[in-house]
């Protein structure tokens, strides 16, 4: 962990263990460029022994605030005044102070996931009667508290482990309904929003197998944003069916920490996405290519065989 304060007016950091795989300083900083202002975004790895230290440090440290992330969204709850959101999906990754310096935090996966739908899908939500929702992490409980905020007829979390299923059932109430994986292909017969909220299809993951058996007018939704264009989202394109990607998740999930943080909220851009594109192209792993098949050398035919030798 970094003791270093520099001389900014504000910053901010993304909490996690380990930390160097997180864009968020690269959207982030982005941001404090573009508005010109005079703030700064950092990583800080902390592991799960000292996190109750650090959060109980932050103001001390310079931070007005922090992301969190893996393995750490469900113990800050513990260490803040969680709102409605964080309590609802039962993991916080934000963190700020308010007017009284009480640690305030948030789960804006919510917002980054509905914001991502009504830029890229605009209208996805008008009349939608039914969503079917793969998955029933806490991904899905995010994706499901903010469909019911929409008004969401019904909808039908997929898991193939049902019980994990009904707990978000239990969670959330009547609207919300727990289905085998073997039901999936007949939900998205009538259904207007498929969301992939498991890490199927995912680098280093078992690929998403399923029946795209749906209406025209079906959304699809991944919350994979490596691949960027994942086998869910490649087999909707095919089928001209309108889509919504993971990195468009993580941006706009990002706007309300920022805007907490330093007062101004920000845009997400085309040149943004462009930015955070090529970083992680640039941090994909690279395809295995398999090595040549080389025969051994054969012995020549008729060789008289050397002498064996007693050591």
């Amino acid at each position: 962990m970094s003791d270093e304060i520099k001389a900014v007016e504000k910053a901010a950091c993304i909490i996690a263990w380990p930390a160097g795989h997180s864009r968020s300083p690269l959207i982030h900083n982005y941001w404090a460029k573009k508005y010109n202002l005079n703030v700064e975004y950092r990583r800080e790895a902390v592991p799960p022994e000292q996190l109750a230290q650090f959060v109980s440090q932050l103001r001390d440290r310079g931070y007005v605030g922090a992301n969190v992330t893996v393995p750490h969204k469900e113990k800050v709850m513990t260490l803040s005044q969680p709102d409605e959101r964080a309590r609802a999906v039962g993991a916080a990754n934000c963190l700020w102070y308010d007017a009284e310096y009480v640690l305030r935090s948030t789960n804006t996966d919510v917002a980054g996931f509905l914001g991502n739908l009504d830029a890229v899908t605009p209208g996805w939500d008008r009349g939608l009667e039914s969503a079917v929702v793969l998955g029933a992490g806490g991904g899905a409980r995010a994706v499901v508290f903010g469909l019911l905020q929409r008004d969401v007829g019904r909808v039908y979390v997929v898991n193939r482990t049902l019980e994990r299923a009904q707990a978000l059932n239990k969670k959330f109430g009547s609207r919300v309904i727990a289905a085998g994986w073997d039901e999936t292909t007949g939900l998205l017969g009538g259904a207007g929003l498929l969301v992939n909220t498991t890490s199927l299809g995912m680098v280093g993951q078992p690929p998403l197998s399923i029946n795209l058996r749906c209406q025209a007018s079906l959304v699809v939704a991944d919350l994979v944003y490596a691949p960027l264009v994942t086998p869910l989202l490649a087999m909707a394109k095919e089928k001209g069916l309108r889509t919504a990607d993971g990195l468009g998740m993580l941006l706009h999930q990002a706007v309300l920490g920022f805007e907490r943080w330093f007062g101004v909220k920000p845009e997400v851009t085309a040149e943004l996405r462009a930015l955070v594109e090529a970083d992680l192209l640039a941090g994909a792993p690279k395809p295995v290519v398999p090595p040549l098949l080389v025969k051994p050398p054969q012995k020549p035919k008729n060789q008289p065989k050397k002498p064996r030798r007693n050591n």
